[in-house]
């Protein structure tokens, strides 16, 4: 693809980023095949090759518009495009840039503006989103089914293990999470304490930025990255063997932090270590297979389907490993029909775009429930809560079933 970007982008790293970015496409059109959007509304312009001539209009000068705006918007960053692009598109990036180029040129409505302020101000920041998360579990009963959809019923974590042990890996806690689905990560760090490893919560460590890159506010983000690196280094310089990452959605993030903070003098280097340490728990799990196994062969009798979150499968590019694991331990693990699509959570996605993320939501269900499964795992809190809102299946992450196994045993 040519491009000749304009004046005020060209000579700017992100413009350099865009620039090869499209000239990688080859505008085959593989894309939209696998592109839920483009699959729900049969729109061109809501798929990635579209998106990409749109992005690539606005950065060679043409004036974005309120419907420029809407088809980006409507994408859900779930980078299917992206396992199916022969050439190798970075379509992630390129829709990240553009979106923040189009908002800076065509404004929000007052309506939109302020809820996309609250999420941005609000779902990073735990002090502020724990209590509003647990008012609107104890009143629950009462709330309007769309808010009822975004509030779990609250469960108990049970306890942290207080053994000390020489192996050891950080644990980002998380911002919405632990307020959440406070079981996980205790669920997590039980599990890893049964297996010799203490995993440590760096209490300054928060939020890893997502939310707020995905909302346009990219220097926020960055300071959201640059405060987890601070709390990490000390931790890291004391030995510890990794990063790991219990929301597949934070791991795409922090992943990406040796290239966000490229451009930083201060923190480009750690930033790359903190990416090259963080691992999700799928690539932790596997090499305790064995040991799992013998701890719990024919102990987890259970018929599970596994939906792969998109920000694992095509963000971080890993599949198999859950399953792998699961299967290793007995479970009977099933992979509904177009595993590869997204769920509709996508983050915020679900709030902004309520109407595609609930039809996109039932569909998975639908696929899902053909697996004839007791239970529905995932590996990401919005994959979670999002689905869990529109079934009474069970859905819980994968780790809660073995340490449920695990507890059982003992």
């Amino acid at each position: 693809m040519q491009t000749n970007l304009a004046d005020f982008i060209k000579d700017t790293r992100e413009g350099h980023e865009a620039d090869a970015i499209l000239r990688s496409c080859v505008h085959c059109g593989f894309c939209t095949a696998t592109c839920p959007t483009y699959q729900l509304l049969g729109d061109e312009l809501d798929g990635p090759r579209g998106r990409i001539y749109l992005i690539k209009q606005v950065l060679e000068g043409k004036t974005p518009t309120a419907k420029t705006q809407l088809h980006l918007d409507r994408c859900l960053t779930c980078r299917n495009c992206e396992t199916t692009c022969p050439s190798g598109v970075k379509y992630g990036r390129l829709v990240d840039i553009g979106r923040k180029v189009v908002e800076d040129r065509v404004p929000y409505s007052f309506s939109q503006k302020l809820k996309r302020t609250a999420l941005k101000e609000i779902l990073p920041r735990k002090w502020l989103f724990t209590p509003a998360m647990k008012t609107g579990q104890l009143f629950r009963p009462l709330l309007p089914q769309a808010l009822k959809n975004k509030v779990p019923r609250a469960e108990n974590a049970g306890s942290w293990p207080t053994r000390t042990h020489e192996r050891k890996m950080l644990l980002l806690d998380g911002c919405v999470q632990p307020a959440m689905s406070p079981n996980i990560n205790a669920a997590t760090a039980r599990v890893l304490d049964a297996l010799g490893v203490q995993l440590v919560v760096a209490p300054k460590a928060g939020c890893c930025g997502a939310i707020r890159h995905h909302l346009n506010d990219h220097d926020g983000a960055l300071d959201d990255m640059r405060r987890n690196i601070d709390a990490w280094w000390p931790l890291v310089l004391a030995g510890a063997e990794a990063i790991v990452m219990t929301a597949s959605g934070c791991g795409a993030t922090v992943k990406d932090y040796g290239h966000l903070l490229a451009a930083d003098p201060v923190y480009a280097e750690k930033a790359t270590v903190i990416s090259n340490l963080t691992k999700d728990l799928s690539e932790i799990m596997p090499v305790f297979e064995a040991e799992l196994e013998g701890k719990l062969s024919g102990k987890i009798a259970k018929r599970v389907a596994y939906h792969p979150p998109c920000t694992l499968q095509h963000g971080q590019q890993i599949r198999g490993k859950v399953e792998g694991v699961l299967r290793a331990v007995g479970v009977d693990v099933q992979l509904c029909g177009d595993s590869h699509l997204c769920c509709g959570s996508a983050g915020t996605y679900s709030v902004m775009q309520p109407e595609l993320s609930y039809q996109l939501r039932d569909n998975k269900l639908a696929k899902l429930a053909e697996t004839k499964a007791e239970m529905i795992v995932s590996a990401n809190i919005g994959c979670l809560t999002h689905l869990q809102s529109g079934t009474d299946t069970p859905v819980k992450h994968w780790i809660e079933l073995i340490d449920s196994a695990l507890t059982a045993a003992h």
